[in-house]
C-alpha cells in the first residue's frame, strides 16, 4: 500500500478528532492487521472505487462512540440511538471528505460510498481482496477512548 494513500487519512483523522472533541489527540504507532479484522463494537465503513479501491473503517467501542457522540452534540447520550449513529456516521464523513480532498489534490481519482454503520459484539470483517491488500491500522487516542482508522486500499488492477 502506498504511503500517499495513508497519510491523508492519518492527517484528516487527527485534525477532525482534535477539532470536534476540542482536545489533543495522540496518534499511536501504525501497524498491520490480519485479513480477519475483529470489530470493536461500532464501525463506520466507507468504500472506495476508481483508480484505487478498498475501504476505510473507523472502529471504536460502544462506550467510545457514545462519549464522542455526546461531546459532538453537547449532551449526554447513553444509548446507540439514531442521533448517536448519525453522529458517528458524520464523523466518518468529515474525516473521509478531508482525506479524499487531499488525495484528489494529489491526482488520485475515485468515488466513495456513503458510510455504513455496523454495531454489535464479536464481529469480524473479511475483505474479498485480502490476499492483495494490506490492512493498516492507525490508532488515535482521545480522552473518550481509542478510535482505530483501519485502511485497506490498493491501486485498481488494469486489464
Amino acid at each position: 500500500m502506498r504511503v500517499e494513500y495513508i497519510n491523508p487519512f492519518v492527517e484528516a483523522a487527527y485534525n477532525i478528532l482534535k477539532e470536534v472533541l476540542s482536545e489533543e489527540v495522540k496518534r499511536g504507532n501504525l501497524y498491520l492487521k490480519s485479513s480477519t479484522n475483529p470489530v470493536k463494537g461500532v464501525a463506520a465503513i466507507v468504500g472506495l472505487a476508481g483508480e484505487v479501491e478498498g475501504r476505510v473503517l473507523f472502529d471504536m467501542t460502544r462506550s467510545t462512540a457514545l462519549k464522542i457522540a455526546s461531546k459532538m452534540n453537547d449532551e449526554d447520550l447513553y444509548e446507540m440511538d439514531d442521533l448517536v449513529r448519525a453522529t458517528i456516521t458524520e464523523l466518518a464523513n468529515l474525516i473521509t471528505a478531508q482525506a479524499v480532498t487531499k488525495l484528489h489534490d494529489l491526482g488520485f481519482r475515485f468515488d466513495l460510498t456513503p458510510p455504513a454503520l455496523i454495531t454489535g459484539e464479536n464481529m469480524e470483517m473479511y475483505d474479498d481482496y485480502k490476499d492483495e491488500t494490506e490492512t493498516l491500522i492507525v490508532p488515535m487516542e482521545t480522552s473518550h477512548g481509542a478510535v482505530e482508522i483501519n485502511v485497506a486500499i490498493r491501486e485498481r488492477s488494469r486489464n
